[in-house]
């Protein structure tokens, strides 16, 4: 890894790269390479730099509300070692998440990660990458003659961190190496430009959320813009990168069918058609549990996110926590309409699931 300074910030159209406003670092990190490079980043920008014992146990951020204080731990970095090397199941996604970084700038109101990372809502990212990919490589070989997939993103975004970690593309690259060894993830960030030259080989499928404008416009603050991120699709089209759409959440809203339409009819006008060939949705409604409610309306206590139990049907969940999912009429119409529109735009795309 280069031991050369991360580049600045840079704003490209309407959205600027994530700058943490505090930087914290476990003692250890500082061995690593990767450690000391984000270290001199950090000290070059002015940044608060603070040390900790532990990457998981950061506490005390001021603020004088449960939304201030959220506010400011999303803006904080914690750069750490990562021990934990037992990859968690990412079912239907994939078969391991594969752990880069934990925790997302982006504050989309429905996102899980309000109640995965509970009261650790700041920033992680892991220094160890050597130590990560060895444990990718041992999942592998476990799996022979089998393919394996890994998601990147199931805790994070790791686009809008690449800029400070450089770890998405040594992931890339390796996968690229692993004739057994597939990676994806997802993003709502557009600042794909440093991946673009990956020796990926094809094995790591890129994909973007996507949604209706009435949803990124109320529920997806300090994300790229639609058209921002559908231009960073035709880049890694044009890389050769398989490509991707997740639709999630698909939210009911009054002109939900124009606001799809559109978003397919924007999507077939921007994707490049060497892109068309292998495409890729997903496609998740929007449901919550009864305790994502209540943290969703103490962090954005504003929010127009529709979250009445009584207009949801309520749905069991695999590990025995159920949550609100639309009811079944709800649905079954959100499922066929969109699968027309996409199968419209695009005739040969494939849609993994619903959900």
């Amino acid at each position: 890894m280069t031991t050369e300074l991360l580049s600045p910030p840079v704003k490209t159209k309407n959205t600027l790269q994530f700058v943490p406003e505090l930087v914290y670092f476990e003692p250890d990190s500082l061995h690593y390479p990767k450690g000391r490079r984000i270290h001199e980043w950090a000290v070059s920008l002015g940044l608060p730099i603070r040390m900790t014992s532990s990457h998981n146990r950061i506490t005390g951020f001021p603020g004088d509300s449960d939304s201030e204080k959220y506010k400011i731990a999303k803006r904080t970095l914690v750069v750490g070692v990562r021990k934990t090397l037992k990859f968690d199941t990412s079912k239907p996604s994939a078969e391991y998440a594969i752990p880069i970084a934990t925790g997302c700038m982006g504050h989309c109101h429905y996102c899980y990660l309000q109640t995965t990372l509970g009261a650790k809502p700041y920033i992680r990212v892991y220094v160890n990458m050597d130590d990560v990919l060895d444990a990718a490589r041992g999942y592998i070989t476990e799996r022979e003659p089998e393919v394996t997939r890994f998601e990147a993103a199931c805790t994070s975004d790791p686009v809008g961190l690449e800029h400070i970690t450089g770890s998405l593309k040594e992931l890339i690259e390796f996968m690229g190496e692993q004739p057994l060894g597939r990676l994806r993830f997802v993003t709502k960030f557009h600042h794909v430009d440093s991946l673009l030259d990956a020796r990926h080989n094809g094995n790591t499928r890129f994909r973007f959320s996507v949604n209706a404008d009435y949803v990124i416009r109320h529920f997806e603050p300090a994300t790229s813009t639609f058209a921002e991120r559908i231009e960073a699709a035709g880049k890694v089209a044009r890389a050769g990168y398989p490509l991707g759409f997740i639709i999630a959440p698909i939210i009911w809203h009054d002109g939900w069918e124009d606001g799809y339409s559109a978003l397919l009819e924007k999507l077939r006008a921007a994707v490049p058609e060497e892109a068309s060939d292998g495409l890729t949705f997903e496609l998740i409604q929007h449901r919550f549990t009864k305790t994502a409610k209540t943290v969703i309306l103490q962090r954005y206590p504003k929010t127009k996110l529709e979250m009445d139990e009584a207009k949801r049907k309520y749905k069991w969940g695999r590990w025995g926590q159920g949550k609100y999912v639309y009811p079944d009429e709800q649905a079954h119409a959100l499922r066929e309409f969109i699968t027309e529109r996409i199968f419209e735009q695009f005739p040969q795309a494939k849609i993994e699931y619903f959900t």
